[in-house]
Formats: C-alpha cells, sequence, structure tokens
C-alpha cells in the first residue's frame, strides 16, 4: 500500500507546466492527465513495466526539482561530495523512484484524490497543496506536495505522505550507509538494485 500511494503521489507531477498556474491547478490538472492515460491504457492496468516507466520519465521528471530533491537527501553529504559523485547519484536516484513509481502505478484502482483548498500569499515562493487519497474500505490518506517557484513555473522538491516527508525519509536512509560506508558505496548499492529490478 506504501508503494501505491507513493505512485498516487507522483502521478501530480506530469507534463509542461503553464505561466501563471497556480500550484494547486497544477496538480489537479497534472493529476487528471496522467490518471486518464492510466484507465485508458490497457497495458499499463496490467503492470507493463516499459510502458508506464516511460510515462513517468516523460510526464513526472518535468515538474519536478529533481537537483533540489538531491541536494535535500543527502544533506551535507552533498556539499562535500565531487561533480561526478554529485551526478551518478542524481542519475541512480531518479531511477530508483522511477522504477518504485512503475512497480506500484499498476495497482491503482481508483481511488479518488480530493484537493484541499490552497492558502498562497501574494508573491510567495513556496506553495504546500494538500490533497487526500480516497479509498474504498479505507481510511484517506493525507498527501502533501512542496512547491517551488522557478521564474514562472512551479516544482515539487518534497511529497509528505502520512506526516512522513520522502525527503526526510530517504536522508535517514542514506545517511546510514554513507557514515558506514561513504556516498560511492551508497551509489554502488542503488546502482545494483536499478540493475535488479531492470532485469525482472
Amino acid at each position: 500500500m506504501k508503494q501505491l500511494i507513493t505512485a498516487l503521489s507522483f502521478l501530480l507531477l506530469s507534463t509542461v507546466t503553464i505561466a501563471a498556474e497556480s500550484p494547486d491547478e497544477l496538480v489537479k490538472r497534472t493529476a487528471d492527465d496522467v490518471l486518464s492515460v492510466v484507465k485508458a491504457d490497457k497495458d499499463i492496468q496490467a503492470g507493463n513495466q516499459e510502458k508506464i516507466f516511460k510515462l513517468a520519465e516523460e510526464k513526472i521528471l518535468p515538474n519536478f526539482n529533481f537537483e533540489k530533491v538531491s541536494r535535500l537527501v543527502l544533506g551535507k553529504n552533498w556539499t562535500k561530495a565531487t561533480p561526478d559523485q554529485k551526478s551518478a547519484f542524481q542519475n541512480e536516484f531518479k531511477t530508483l523512484l522511477l522504477r518504485t513509481y512503475a512497480t506500484a502505478l499498476s495497482k491503482y484502482k481508483n481511488q479518488v484524490i480530493e484537493y484541499k483548498p490552497l492558502r498562497l500569499a501574494d508573491g510567495a515562493t513556496n506553495a504546500t497543496v494538500k490533497t487526500s487519497i480516497l479509498q474504498q474500505g479505507g481510511q484517506p490518506i493525507a498527501v502533501d506536495y512542496a512547491l517551488e517557484k522557478q521564474s514562472e513555473s512551479w516544482k515539487v522538491y518534497d511529497i509528505v505522505i502520512e506526516g512522513v516527508s520522502l525527503v526526510t525519509n530517504y536522508r535517514s536512509q542514506f545517511a546510514q550507509e554513507i557514515r558506514q560506508n561513504g556516498l560511492d558505496s551508497l551509489i554502488k548499492k542503488l546502482a545494483e538494485k536499478n540493475g535488479a529490478a531492470k532485469a525482472n
């Protein structure tokens, strides 16, 4: 279920943003766009990993501030990393997230996304879009999106599911591995995990 919620969360990060579009409008429009593709594509519903991965890569990444996510996830280790390490980490971490999304997306079963009213001050460059995922026979699941304005578009840099931050969660996991074995070891383990997932 956690993977499914993560997948539904990433559904909200797709397609090219429109100038002056508010963060909540962006979240709702892109969620509707991607979910309509999922509902219409029998291959995706059947779990076709290649098609789901392609959908995620093409539709999610344009509205995701991945460099900022990487900086936040690595914390102080980001400033210590070499340019090659930063690039390698971003590539493997991006693939990890995309494959997690692709694996879980096929489990979508017509859950409904409810959007809370947005409170945004004039001139604000940070926003939180609050939503709930409604599911039959279960409690609503709170999912919040942290966005930052860049020029005229908004980019997502964190997702908080039931109070648990995506950034904080990965930062805790990765920091332990870095403390014990170093950043290169973390990158290697991510690459191995991604390679194993691709082979299956």
